[in-house]
């Protein structure tokens, strides 16, 4: 069973526990923290390998620097205040290595129903085949010749 700040959580509620936690941690003036992380979408990576727990925070592209700079000095505030009373990721009784993200980038989609415009498969490769055959590469009339001594 995951804790996740102090509350119990099975492994596909941990993103939306995450959540919830955060915005009833966060104190009265940080509401526009709770506003901007209701906006927003949390979700969660174990690495099985590091075990490293991995938090996040997608924020709309509407979000400006100034405040994704300020969710994350109140995410920091509030994991800071929490600590040694809830872990922010506890496995078993064990505190775990955790790191969060915030960040507004979406990796764009090469293929489905959904593909991100410019990004189709061809189009993704084109850059590396021509960068195979500029000037400056191998020369083609000398590949696959023996040489002999």
């Amino acid at each position: 069973m995951f804790k996740i700040l102090g509350k119990d959580a099975l492994y596909i509620d941990i993103p939306q526990t995450f959540k919830s936690r955060m915005g009833e941690l966060a104190t009265d003036d940080e509401k526009a923290f709770t506003e901007q992380l209701d906006r927003s979408e949390v979700t969660y990576l174990l690495n099985g390998t590091t075990e490293e727990h991995t938090f996040f925070i997608r924020v709309p592209d509407d979000v400006t620097p100034e405040q994704i700079q300020m969710m994350c000095d109140i995410t920091l505030d509030i994991l800071k205040r929490t600590v040694e009373a809830e872990p922010c990721v506890e496995v078993e009784g064990v505190r775990q290595k955790y790191q969060v993200i915030i960040t507004n980038w979406e990796e764009p989609e090469i293929i489905g129903l959904n593909k991100t415009p410019g990004m189709s498969s061809g189009a993704v490769f084109k850059p590396i085949i021509k960068a195979l055959d500029d000037p400056g590469k191998a020369n083609s009339t000398q590949q696959n010749q023996m040489f002999y001594f």
